[in-house]
Parts: C-alpha cells; sequence; structure tokens
C-alpha cells in the first residue's frame, strides 16, 4: 500500500533548524549521508559511531564544505556496556531529542558473538537499537513532536525468528540470520508506537523504512557474483537515505507506517509508504519478540517512562 507524493525528494523536506538528530552509523553509506542532508538542513547531528576518530575526520570534511552542526559520540551496539556508556555521556550533553534515526546494521559477516555472547547481527541491528531506544525514551517522550525511525530491509519479508536458538549456535546460516534480526526491527518499529499510544504518550511517534537495494560498504561480507547480479537494482547512497528522511520529517507521516522505495518490488525509487510483509505485521510476533528483547538487554521500556508525568503541554518529570 502506497500513498501520495510518489516524488518526494530532498527538496520536500522541511528545515531542521534548532532540532537535534541521532543517527547510527552516521560514518559511512546510508547513515553518512542521513547526516550529511540533516545538517545541511540545519539539525545538530549527534554522530554516533564505533570508530570516533573516522567520525571526527568526516565532521570536518562536512564542516569544510558548508557550516554544519555536528557532534561525533563512540557507540559500539554490539556491546550493551558501549550502549550504557553512550546514553550517560548523551544525557549528560543534551535535555532533548528530536529524532533518533536506528540505522546502523552489519549484513552476513562470518560468525562472530557480541560482548554479551549474541550472534553478532542479532547483537548489532537489533538489540543494541532495542537498548539504546529503550534508554533514551524518556528523553524522546519529554521532546514534543519526536520520532524514533528504525532501519529495516526488504531481507524482513523472508524472515522469521528461531526463538530456540536466537543466536545460531546449532548452525550459522549468516542470511537467515540477518532476515531474522531485520524482522526483528520491523516487529520493534511496529511494537514501540503501539506501546506508547496505549500508554497515552504523542511523542515519540515510531516508524519504520527501508532501503530498497542500497549499493553500500553493507555488501563487503557479501560474494562478488552476488552483489554484481543485484547492481542493475540497486541505488546509491543518496536514494537509498530518502525513505528514512521520509519517515523522520515529512509531517504527514505517522506512528507505526513503514516508509520504502515506490519502483519495482521496492528495489529502488522515490519514497512511499509501503507494507511490512509476511511475518513483519504479526503483532503477535513482535510481541514475543519485545519480551525475549528486554530479557536479552535487561531494558524495560516501561520502566524508563515511569517518571514522566504527561499532559496536552508535554511531558515532565515527577
Amino acid at each position: 500500500m502506497r500513498r501520495g507524493r510518489e516524488l518526494w525528494d530532498v527538496g520536500s523536506m522541511p528545515r531542521m533548524d534548532g532540532r537535534t538528530a541521532l543517527v547510527t552509523g552516521a560514518s559511512s553509506g546510508i547513515g553518512l549521508q542521513l547526516t550529511r542532508t540533516l545538517s545541511a538542513m540545519g539539525a545538530h547531528v549527534v554522530m554516533a559511531v564505533r570508530d570516533a576518530e573516522k567520525g571526527e575526520a568526516l565532521a570536518e570534511e562536512m564542516r569544510s564544505q558548508r557550516p554544519a552542526s555536528l557532534e561525533v559520540m563512540r557507540l559500539d551496539l554490539s556491546d550493551l556496556g558501549s550502549v550504557n556508556e553512550f546514553i550517560t555521556t548523551f544525557k549528560i550533553a543534551h535535555e532533548s531529542l528530536d529524532l533518533l534515526i536506528n540505522n546502523a546494521g552489519v549484513m552476513v559477516p562470518p560468525y562472530s558473538r557480541s560482548a554479551q555472547g549474541h550472534e553478532l547481527q542479532w547483537a548489532v541491528n537489533h538489540l543494541g537499537h532495542f537498548a539504546l531506544t529503550g534508554m533514551l525514551i524518556d528523553i524522546l517522550a519529554d521532546t514534543p513532536g519526536s520520532r524514533a525511525v528504525t532501519q529495516t530491509s526488504m531481507a524482513h519479508w523472508g524472515g522469521s525468528i528461531d526463538f530456540d536458538d536466537i543466536n545460531s549456535v546449532n548452525g550459522y546460516r549468516p542470511w537467515k540470520a540477518y532476515q531474522q534480526s531485520k524482522l526483528a526491527n520491523i516487529l520493534f518499529a511496529r511494537g514501540l508506537d503501539r506501546r506508547l499510544r496505549a500508554l497515552g504518550f504523542r511523542s515519540p511517534v515510531s516508524l519504520a523504512s527501508h532501503p530498497g537495494v542500497a549499493d553500500t560498504p553493507l555488501f563487503k561480507h557479501e560474494k562478488r557474483a552476488t552483489y554484481w547480479g543485484l547492481k542493475p537494482f540497486m541505488q546509491d547512497a543518496g536514494r537509498a537515505a530518502l525513505p528514512a528522511l521520509r519517515a523522520a520529517t515529512d509531517p504527514d507521516a505517522q506512528g507505526g507506517e513503514l516508509y520504502g522505495p515506490s519502483g519495482f518490488m521496492e528495489f529502488k525509487g522515490f519514497p512511499a509508504r509501503v507494507s511490512p510483509r509476511n511475518k513483519g505485521s504479526d503483532d503477535e510476533l513482535g510481541d514475543r519478540v519485545w519480551e525475549l528483547s528486554e530479557e536479552m538487554t535487561g531494558v524495560a521500556f516501561q520502566r524508563q517512562l515511569e517518571g514522566l508525568i504527561c499532559d496536552d503541554g508535554g511531558c515532565a518529570r515527577r
């Protein structure tokens, strides 16, 4: 299902002056493009990156090209300890957050485990972002009009959740594990919006996006034959960033929606509202993944929100 204004692009974006955006994976591919575009539109962008030195170099390069308000902070999503450290540092420096884009990801790497022993794609693509969002949910709720956008993938179409072997201990199939993590992303984005509305919170609204088939460094672990086979269907990082940008900034976007390319098979094209496929709209499955994620991360969203009192004027600490 798609909805109007099929030719939406960067020229359709509103200005972001005075707003703070946090982008994970901001030093390469789509994340770097998101950072460039949001800062060009006036936002103060916090670049959450694993390699802070690389992030600082890119920030300096962007500042040399045009005025840009950029802040680099180290974040390793594969380590929940790093997520905790990031949150502490961020909340000392910031009292509000208008936009969170959960963009970082890894795709089909050789089998490895996170600092907490979780399969790497499950840890980085899902658990790290689940924990990050959960620990920022109070500041997002306290910022009127805020949004959280989680990047999923077309890979969620074929995804399933292996609750009996979530960390692929009994056999690792890279694509199956990637599909599992991307299915968790769309279920998380939808589940977060449902929970926030049920609790009476107006902010943030939670949306999802997928980039289509994007020509980015994510393909570094994929076989060259697969890459070149997909090459005719790919779009560059600038185009691939548009669904997330529309989800993040289009005033008509609604919580729980998914944005992706509007072209053939959603491979590429202008961003539009699209529909989750197969298990991506299974709310019951989403609830099971949510419970597992809280157990694996130790982050309980409702507990994070308990210190807030909200009314028509917004939210405030008790």
